[in-house]
Order: structure tokens, then C-alpha cells, then sequence
């Protein structure tokens, strides 16, 4: 039996009260928001939702600049940490809101969607930002990222 999961591409939206030159408030990395996730398994699922959701549950992709992330989880639980991520508020000490953009369960179609979303983002990012603050230093970590999504497994 071949072992299906399920990919979420999803947004983060960091403080909707922070103005817009502002630096972030925090820096969106993997390792934040599995826990804020598991933590929301944890109090609206408890032990045993959180035991059965962790066998395959991992973030699998985030990008600071985009906030944009990727999660695979099981077929079987998707629901529960689908239901767990729409009641995630906080990150560190940052309001946050989840925004669920694709849900798929090839690899191949993730990619495409992943990429896709990513290069949008950064398109918007660059024009917030203005060309002439844009750094050598981001385009690079930004090509990374796109070389990441296109070498996920």
C-alpha cells in the first residue's frame, strides 16, 4: 500500500496592523510555524490528534520574504490540520492569519502551483518595495527559493 499525502500551499499574513514600510515583526521560518501549528493541533485536537497528525506532518518549504509555505500532511488527517491551521493566531508574539491557496496531492502539480504563487508574491514584493531598494542580496535568496521549490520530494 503506497502511502498518499497531501500538499498546502499557503500564505502568511503577518500583522494586519503593522504599516506597510515597516520591518517585519518576526521572520517566518519553518521551525515557527510548525510549532505554532502543533500547538493548535495540541489544544483543539489534543494528545491523541496531535500523535496521529505528527506522523507525516512537515513544513516542508517557507520563505521569509513571500511568506508563502508549504505543508504535507496525510490524507487521513488533512482535515484536522487544515481545521487546526485556520485557528493559528499567533506566531512568536505576531497576530497571523493562514491563508490557504492550494491543496493537492501530486508533487508535480504542487510545484507548479508553488512556483507560480512564489514568483507572484515577489513581483508584488518588488514593487512595494521599489526597484532601486530591491538588494542583489534578496533577488539571490529569492532565486534560491525558486530553485528550492522545483527540487522538492
Amino acid at each position: 500500500m503506497k502511502f498518499r499525502n497531501r500538499y498546502m500551499v499557503m500564505e502568511i499574513f503577518l500583522d494586519p496592523n503593522n504599516d506597510i514600510g515597516k520591518e517585519d515583526p518576526i521572520i517566518v521560518t519553518s521551525y515557527n510555524v510548525t510549532k505554532a501549528v502543533k500547538d493548535s493541533i495540541l489544544l483543539n485536537f489534543g494528545e491523541c490528534g496531535l500523535a496521529t497528525t505528527m506522523g507525516s506532518f512537515s513544513v516542508t518549504y517557507v520563505n521569509p520574504i513571500t511568506k508563502l509555505c508549504i505543508m504535507r500532511v496525510s490524507r487521513e488527517t488533512f482535515q484536522n490540520v487544515w481545521a487546526a491551521i485556520t485557528m493559528v493566531r499567533i506566531i512568536g508574539n505576531c497576530p497571523v492569519t493562514f491563508n490557504l491557496l492550494d491543496s493537492t496531492g501530486s508533487l508535480k502539480v504542487l510545484k507548479s502551483t508553488a512556483l507560480k504563487c512564489d514568483e507572484g508574491k515577489f513581483e508584488q514584493y518588488k514593487q512595494l518595495v521599489g526597484d532601486n531598494k530591491l538588494t542583489a542580496e534578496t533577488t539571490q535568496k529569492m532565486q534560491n527559493s525558486f530553485e528550492k521549490i522545483k527540487f522538492l520530494n
